[in-house]
C-alpha cells in the first residue's frame, strides 16, 4: 500500500525526490504522506478532490489485503 501513495504522488507532484511515505502497522494501517510545499496544492486539489480520491484508492487496496487504512498528507 505504501508503494501505491508513493507511486500515485510522485506521478502528480513536480519534485518527485521530495516525496515521502512513512507506514505505521497497527490494528489500522496509518499512511503519512510528505512532498514539497509548492506541491502540496497538486496532492490535495480544490476542495480536497485529489486526497480524497488517493484515499478511496487506499481504502480499495487495503480491504483486498483485509485491512483498513488511513491517510494523512502532512507539511513539509
Amino acid at each position: 500500500m505504501k508503494d501505491l501513495i508513493e507511486y500515485i504522488a510522485k506521478s502528480l507532484v513536480e519534485h518527485p525526490d521530495e516525496v515521502q511515505v512513512s507506514e505505521s502497522n497497527g490494528s489500522r494501517v496509518r499512511i503519512e504522506l510528505s512532498v514539497a510545499k509548492d506541491d502540496m496544492g497538486r496532492v490535495i486539489g480544490k476542495g480536497g478532490k485529489v486526497a480524497n480520491s488517493i484515499r478511496t484508492l487506499l481504502r480499495v487496496a487495503a480491504e483486498r489485503k483485509g485491512k483498513q487504512a488511513t491517510l494523512d498528507v502532512t507539511e513539509p
